[in-house]
């Protein structure tokens, strides 16, 4: 394999260099003047509240306003000053990026998934970015067939992403997303699989999948608004007309609802899906009847989410209707509005119920219970069991299952010690088989590495879990550098799993933890209610108090306690650093959700009316003072700030460059320390980063080499 030996050694040098807690030498920051951002005060006035933003210009390139060049100058400019502070770690950083490229294998191959005859797998070779999507007719030692060359797709483009693969049903076209700008805006196409022609047919701006109808000729797909991003309508397209023409059979009104197009496991219906924070409405057809009218399954309800799963004789649901912590009903397939629902599993206390996999003569539940994911396998004939996994912190999930007719179930399991392993289960003998597992070039002992489970009593009294990995030998004496890391958003729960990234936070005596604040979802829905809207402050004081727990635990201590989060993880950096500002020695802000206040008040941004179930619309008075007392920019004083390396992209689609680039602005105006404050912009990337399957490896050296050098790490 191409250079694998220096992976070797560099994994051999970061394996001998642990902290023994010696005494460091601080890094020598050279003595560079940061950009200073002009004032052009701006004045808000809502709500009998006024309150000046002397950094709203930077919107301009957004909004193609007058200073639009100012703030590509301005972002140019930071990024010059972030190259000359961190210039004397740049060896450092070359080698950082050939450590961690050094762990991945580079010729590789996803285990073969099973669907309608044929196998699809996906494949990566040395020394290229991306990969290659294959499949083979019947059997594993047929011929391979190359559906999509994304490596050659992608020649050119600094940015590339291809999505939302869909065979048709007579497997001779694929339909799929190409998003060249990073900005979630995919074009799609279709490609004949027996000549590998590409169809005229290109239908821009979609959400980048495709669902076919049964008669291999009909497309339903998501269109989304240009300027906002919301997707607005599901759109009919029939092979060889122009897609001008494509006739709209849903749009929706209420600006707060994503949509999407699905189909059942079966083949049988497609589905369409309008989902808000706390509503869902969905509306299916005959597959076979794609000039039908969609039938409403169940009207939207307030407060009541609902998903179906389609059986051979009757539709589950898995809904909250009446029920914190979901349940899961069935109803006959001809009769689908909620007073037919019959409840098979309950709600349960103590128990959530996320999703359920359909089988023809099972289902696999997913469910959480204190914290941790479960798979629970129940016959259609009534036997029912869990799969037991084994270790005391973890996260498994069900995986790909394609063929409905399987008995075989197959599941993704890792721990903070256990890489990622594809295991297919069989339901009927409970036998497990291991199909692979990620493998750690130069060499991975899972026994060099301790994994723990803790809680820690946020302020209220409530435990919060708090999963975390070390090097074996640490000594818990305070001196420890740890990185805590969280989220807390959405009902998206951070579950434990391995990176092979961490292992050289790790072997240099870095202790990683990851706090499972409310805001999620991982002790149940009740979890997520605690932390969103008018209790979002419960997200920011639950994460300060694991912070303070690992310290008063001694493993780590003030002055080498790190925090990292991205996005709505970047709004907790922020209100984080607002609240308890000299808890932490540094921060790790990735495309960071900062000026929520002005960012609800604009629906012409992306995304913000999909948000206001989640943080609440500040054109009511009580929500808009309550978002303006956590907003991280409303909030930044005069006081002393952590170290701080913030990143964004100029073509972010979640969260707008100018979020972060006006924080940062108003932090360098306003705060009173000579800490080092640091934005990197991605002028060609969006909130995902870099395409590529190594280039994102340097951002990953970057912010290694930011917190090493904070602690006096040089090699």
């Amino acid at each position: 394999m191409k250079k694998i030996l220096p992976g070797l050694l560099l994994l051999s040098a970061a394996l001998s260099c642990t902290n023994k807690n010696e005494k460091m030498e601080p890094y020598k920051w050279p003595d560079a003047k940061a950009p200073i951002a002009d004032i052009k005060p701006f004045t808000r006035i809502l709500h009998g509240d006024t309150v000046v933003d002397n950094y709203y210009w930077m919107i301009d390139y957004f909004k193609k306003g007058p200073d639009s060049t100012k703030v590509v100058d301005y972002l140019s400019a930071e990024n010059k000053y972030l190259d000359t502070m961190m210039s004397g770690s740049k060896a450092f950083r070359e080698d950082l990026f050939k450590e961690l490229k050094g762990r991945i294998k580079e010729k590789d191959e996803s285990v073969p998934v099973f669907n309608n005859g044929y196998y699809y797998y996906s494949k990566t070779e040395d020394g290229k970015q991306y990969y290659k999507y294959c499949r083979k007719k019947g059997d594993l030692n047929a011929k391979e067939e190359v559906l999509l060359d994304v490596d050659e797709m992608a020649k050119g483009h600094p940015y590339y992403s291809a999505t939302g693969f869909s065979i048709s049903p007579d497997n001779k076209l694929i339909a799929y997303g190409v998003d060249k700008v990073s900005r979630r805006q995919y074009t799609l196409y279709i490609k004949n699989l027996e000549t590998g022609e590409i169809f005229k047919d290109q239908i821009d701006n979609t959400e980048g999948d495709a669902v076919w109808a049964a008669d291999n000729k009909t497309l339903f797909y998501t269109s989304k608004n240009p300027v906002t991003l919301l997707s607005e309508k599901i759109k009919k397209h029939k092979l060889g007309t122009d897609a001008k023409q494509d006739v709209i059979v849903y749009e929706e009104k209420d600006k707060s609802n994503y949509i999407g197009a699905g189909k059942s496991k079966s083949g049988k219906y497609i589905f369409i899906y309008s989902s808000a924070t706390l509503s869902d409405e969905i509306r299916m057809i005959d597959a076979s009847k794609p000039d039908d009218a969609f039938k409403v399954f169940q009207p939207r309800m307030k407060d009541v989410k609902y998903d179906v799963v389609a059986l051979d004789d009757k539709f589950l649901i898995v809904t909250n209707w009446n029920a914190t912590n979901f349940r899961l009903m069935e109803t006959p397939l001809n009769q689908t509005g909620r007073e037919n629902w019959k409840e098979v599993i309950p709600n349960r206390k103590d128990v959530l119920l996320s999703g359920v996999d359909e089988f023809k003569d099972y289902i696999v539940l997913a469910e959480r219970k204190n914290g941790l994911a479960q798979l629970r396998v129940r016959s259609l004939n009534g036997p029912e069991h869990y799969i037991d996994f084994g270790e005391p912190t973890y996260t498994a999930r069900i995986g790909s299952n394609p063929d409905y007719n399987s008995k075989t179930v197959r599941y993704i399991y890792t721990s903070m010690t256990t890489p990622i392993s594809t295991y297919d289960y069989d339901m009927v003998t409970k036998e497990k088989v291991l199909k692979k597992q990620q493998e750690i070039i130069g060499g991975y002992n899972k026994e060099d590495y301790v994994t723990e489970r803790l809680f820690a009593t946020a302020k209220d009294g409530t435990k919060i879990p708090i999963s975390l990995v070390y090097k074996k030998g640490l000594k818990k004496d305070g001196t420890a550098p740890l990185l805590l890391y969280a989220y807390g958003s959405y009902g998206s729960s951070m579950d434990a799993g391995f990176s092979s990234n961490n292992l050289s936070l790790l072997n240099r005596g870095f202790v990683y933890a990851i706090a499972h604040i409310r805001g999620g979802q991982e002790m149940g829905r009740y979890w997520y209610d605690d932390g969103k809207l008018m209790k979002k402050m419960n997200t920011f004081t639950d994460f300060i108090d694991c912070g303070k727990f690992l310290i008063d635990q001694k493993f780590t201590g003030k002055g080498h306690l790190y925090a990292q989060g991205g996005s709505a993880g970047g709004l907790l950096m922020g209100a984080v650093i607002n609240l308890a500002p000299d808890l932490w020695n540094g921060i790790l802000a990735h495309v960071p959700f900062v000026d929520v206040v002005n960012t609800m008040l604009d629906e012409s941004i992306p995304l913000t009316t999909n948000e206001f179930d989640e943080w609440g619309n500040p054109k009511d008075k009580e929500a808009y003072f309550y978002m303006k007392s956590y907003s991280p920019y409303e909030n930044i004083d005069k006081k002393d700030y952590p170290n701080m390396l913030v990143t964004t992209g100029l073509h972010d689609s979640q969260v707008q460059y100018f979020e972060p680039a006006k924080w940062v602005a108003k932090l360098r105006a306003t705060k009173t320390d000579k800490h080092l404050l640091l934005l990197k912009t991605d002028m060609d990337f969006g909130h995902g980063g870099a395409s590529g399957r190594f280039d994102y490896l340097k951002d990953v050296s970057l912010n290694y080499a930011f917190l090493f050098s904070l602690e006096g790490i040089t090699k």
